[in-house]
């Protein structure tokens, strides 16, 4: 029996009464998939997942609804929520490789928490066009490591004519690096380890002097310090402060700074994490992995494949990254680095988890993104076959109900 749509709640409500089937509404977009991982605890065997009005409105399989035939339908063998890449500066470095596209570091001073990755974004970058084909429907990027403290994170969609449109949330994270990276040669500071972490304090305390000055009377207040409000806002806990780190000191030398200054941190990059696995569990701290394709030499050698199946196995917060290169390539694809944690140690679940909801998770976007279920955003990855397998293509990416990357298949 099918049904023509005039007063949509009443004609749901009704439908689901009569025939227990739910209907599907004029102006949706309905996704088949011959299994459908919705990673919200249920694979669907010939699922379908329905969007209205860029929000999922069915998850389940399709003996449960009617499509009427104006519905236009998008098929594939493969469904999974729109991928995340839990740390990138896609956007802000750009295809080209130029110094017209690289605006993801300042170098000019070490300490710049007041960088704002909403006012260098660019959402026609072609990296941005470029990853979405892949299913990467969101992204947390902004300033690259590579400075003690580079500037501030955001959370986009991968779509939008300008950075109003794309904008998940302005301001995730503040990045910080204590790595070789952010390390200066010569007579430039910080040249060492000791030198980086005073440098923080140094900061961090006079932040402290900062809030305390703003708190008094209105004619005692302090000018207003941009810099130090940002650093400010890491101790009032409204924003974390991610940290790259991969030495094992380096990773213990941020777990001790966070509990000294008692501020939320996400490890970042994280090397050789696995050495401290009972700190980083004990300090509730997640992990942004670095990608599993990194180039393992200088304060990486001790990279491991098998990092990721570790963390997870002791239920530390885990999400993967394509990270940030220096030199080429600019950005790394997310979907090829959860494939290669299946060769090394992960349940084929356990490894899409780190680019759908237990990134969401870490990046606090899980009632939105992450996973398939009724009120969350309409983004989807449909594949032709198994995600992990190179073989396999994207076929169509959906963000909010839109299709905005189509291949032949």
């Amino acid at each position: 029996m099918k049904f023509v749509v005039r007063e949509p709640v009443t004609f749901v409500l009704t439908a689901i009464l009569l025939t227990g089937v739910l209907p599907v509404l004029n102006g949706q977009v309905a996704v088949h998939g011959e299994k459908v991982f919705t990673m919200d605890g249920k694979v669907i065997n010939h699922g379908v997942v329905l969007i209205t009005n860029g929000k999922i409105t069915f998850v389940g399989p399709s003996r449960d609804v009617n499509i009427p035939e104006n519905v236009r339908e998008i098929r594939g063998k493969v469904v999974t929520p729109g991928l995340i890449d839990a740390h990138s500066v896609v956007g802000l470095s750009g295809y080209y490789n130029s110094p017209h596209d690289q605006d993801q570091l300042e170098h000019t001073f070490p300490v710049q928490p007041e960088l704002r990755a909403v006012d260098a974004y660019n959402p026609h970058e072609k990296l941005v066009e470029w990853i979405r084909g892949f299913g990467i429907t969101t992204l947390h990027t902004g300033h690259a490591p590579g400075e003690l403290i580079s500037g501030q994170t955001m959370i986009v969609k991968t779509i939008g004519n300008t950075v109003r449109e794309a904008v998940v949330r302005e301001r995730f994270a503040v990045a910080s690096t204590l790595a070789e990276s952010a390390r200066k040669s010569g007579q430039d500071s910080p040249g060492s380890r000791s030198k980086m972490v005073s440098l923080l304090r140094e900061h961090f305390i006079q932040a402290q002097e900062y809030l305390r000055g703003r708190s008094r009377a209105e004619q005692e207040r302090p000018e207003r310090n941009l810099r130090l409000e940002v650093i400010g806002h890491i101790l009032e806990k409204k924003v974390p402060l991610l940290v790259t780190a991969h030495r094992a000191q380096d990773i213990a030398s941020v777990l001790r700074f966070a509990e000294e200054f008692d501020i939320k941190i996400i490890l970042d990059g994280a090397a050789e994490s696995y050495l401290l696995i009972e700190e980083i569990k004990r300090a509730q701290v997640p992990v942004i992995l670095h990608p599993t394709m990194v180039r393992m030499f200088g304060e990486l050698e001790n990279a491991s494949f098998e990092t990721a199946a570790e963390l997870r196995k002791h239920g530390i917060p885990l999400a993967i990254q394509s990270g940030y290169e220096a030199y080429v390539p600019k950005t790394r694809v997310v979907l090829f680095e959860a494939g290669l944690l299946v060769a090394n140690g992960m349940q084929f679940e356990e490894a899409l988890a780190t680019i759908t909801i237990d990134a969401a998770r870490i990046l606090g976007i899980s009632d939105r993104v992450g996973s398939l279920a009724v009120g969350k955003d309409g983004d989807i990855a449909v594949f032709d076959g198994d995600p992990f397998e190179y073989v396999t293509h994207c076929v169509t990416t959906i963000i909010e109900g839109k299709v905005v990357s189509e291949q032949p298949h």
